[in-house]
């Protein structure tokens, strides 16, 4: 009996000794040190530029203003209202709206594009219908109307507008290149 008494004792100082190192040790914890791989291996640079303060420095998405400046915000887009259709600029991308759509209500309970674009109207108002891609569910089954999930065009598709071009893009759709090709051949 007086074993086990003892071995109860010993196993109450240990915890009570870990508690205490674990408390002391929280409070007194180091900051963690960055390791810096040797001067020899890092690139040598040729900058006799003083540092720049946080305030100072240059946040790309700014146009080169500096973070703690305010600047003008760069116009507005004019949205194209020729209809005229744009080609794509990337596999698989949603085309683009050719015309206005300001006041066009799109909710649960009303979808404006679906006037002149759903599959009965199209031909009465000369517009694209809607891909058949719209009538599918998840599990490829075809609907009767649009498919819940597609119900909302402006989540995919945008108006085109007359923005400069920020990223350059040399994509070709398949019939470009195959007509190039039959070019070629004929030369």
């Amino acid at each position: 009996m007086r074993d086990k008494s003892l071995i109860v004792i010993a196993a109450l100082v240990v915890l009570v000794a870990a508690a205490i190192g674990f408390a002391v040790g929280r409070k007194s914890t180091p900051e963690p040190q960055v390791a810096t791989p040797p001067a020899a291996t890092q690139p040598a640079v040729a900058s006799t530029a003083e540092p720049v303060s946080a305030g100072d420095q240059i946040d790309g998405i700014r146009r080169g203003a500096a973070v703690n400046r305010e600047i003008a915000p760069p116009l507005m887009a004019r949205v194209e209202n020729t209809d005229i259709k744009r080609n794509r600029a990337y596999p698989m991308q949603p085309p683009t709206i050719p015309h206005s759509i300001d006041n066009y209500q799109i909710d649960k309970n009303s979808n404006r594009c679906l006037l002149c674009h759903s599959r009965a109207n199209a031909d009465k108002f000369q517009a694209p219908p809607v891909s058949v891609t719209h009538y599918m569910d998840r599990n490829d089954q075809f609907l009767a109307t649009i498919s819940p999930r597609r119900y909302f065009c402006n989540q995919c598709h945008v108006v085109q507008t007359d923005a400069k071009t920020l990223v350059a893009n040399n994509f070709k759709d398949i019939d470009t290149i195959l007509s190039e090709e039959n070019a070629k051949k004929a030369n």
